[in-house]
């Protein structure tokens, strides 16, 4: 497969996952508000959320000053932010336009319908009138294009690559949200346990779609280190670091045809995976507390972001710069060939 395909598609996934993770944290928040305005500091609980998506340098010189509908903006329509829905969706169906002749006809109607909608008239009259219905709307436009791509797209090398973008993405996400609640202050005399700091953690489980299989799997009261075990450590949910990381460990061994079974690696982000897959699965929840929570989920996105280096640098970057080369100094077969 072309570098610039295999690239294409990694991102294009990642885009995708990126507005629906945005779209879901913006609504869990605006409904979070209304459970604890009485008692929340609204600059702090907007502030974390920026502050967690490692934008505020840029908020900072957009906006005057830190407000719910700032942030709203910001994280959904802004233009100049990379990572806002907006961007997020145009930046994907821009990837999906260079790489068509991969996707199946289901895929790109898709993601174009989404792209389409959402910077049209209705789009925008949608929000207006009920935010929930608007970011509802983005997760089921995400939902359904993850569906029809497992659904209608060749289970080959490039859908590997759909599905490395995409678990990458997802962990990342996870640990930020997570992260959230280590920047939201308790108000003044509330406790561990308390009912704002339920509602926080509740908020944090809803944020990855998590509260109701944590209910299931615990059947209790939501707890802070339970609710840490589960989106870091445990291994059937899907939205799991460690599940996250496990699947992008599979589709980097798929690629590059070594068997997970031998605890070998042919690559750098190979052995980066498995090392991160094995510390997830043996590091207990007392450890994670110890190191410091905000810590351990700081140094967590550090390495998932030297997997994302590690596999543009095998994957992309190198072969980049052969399609660079003057097609003098290859034998032409190989200008059409190359395989990432």
């Amino acid at each position: 497969m072309l570098s610039r395909v295999a690239d294409a598609l990694f991102w294009l996934s990642r885009y995708t996952e990126r507005a629906e993770n945005n779209a879901r944290m913006m609504d869990v928040n605006l409904q979070l508000m209304l459970d604890v305005q009485p008692f929340a500091n609204n600059r702090q609980h907007w502030e974390s959320i920026i502050f967690t998506l490692e934008d505020t340098k840029l908020f900072n010189q957009l906006y005057p000053e830190i407000t719910g509908d700032a942030v709203v903006d910001f994280v959904t329509f802004e233009r100049k932010n990379p990572n806002s829905i907006y961007s997020c969706l145009a930046t994907a169906r821009e990837n999906a336009r260079t790489v068509r002749e991969e996707l199946s006809v289901e895929m790109w109607e898709q993601i174009n319908r989404m792209y389409l909608f959402f910077f049209s008239g209705d789009a925008k009259r949608i929000f207006q009138n009920s935010t929930y219905e608007f970011f509802k709307w983005i997760l089921q436009g995400s939902h359904l294009f993850q569906g029809v791509t497992d659904a209608t797209m060749l289970h080959d090398e490039g859908w590997e690559f759909i599905r490395l973008g995409m678990f990458l993405e997802r962990a990342d996400r996870t640990s930020r949200i997570l992260d959230i609640k280590y920047h939201i202050l308790l108000p003044s005399g509330e406790q561990i346990g308390g009912n704002v700091d339920t509602i926080q953690w509740m908020a944090v489980l809803k944020s990855c779609s998590a509260l109701e299989p944590y209910r299931k799997h615990y059947r209790g009261q939501v707890l802070p280190w339970k609710v840490v075990e589960f989106l870091v450590k445990n291994q059937t949910f899907p939205r799991s670091i460690v599940f996250c990381v496990d699947s992008l460990d599979y589709s980097l061994h798929k690629i590059t045809g070594v068997d997970r079974g031998d605890f070998q690696y042919r690559v750098e982000a190979e052995r980066l995976s498995g090392k991160l897959l094995a510390d997830l699965c043996f590091i207990t929840v007392d450890e994670i507390f110890r190191a410091g929570l905000h810590e351990y989920l700081d140094r967590m996105q550090g390495r998932l972001i030297e997997i994302t280096k590690a596999i543009y640098k095998e994957f992309c970057e190198w072969l980049e710069e052969k399609d660079k080369e003057p097609q003098e100094t290859e034998p032409p077969q190989l200008q059409t060939q190359k395989s990432s």
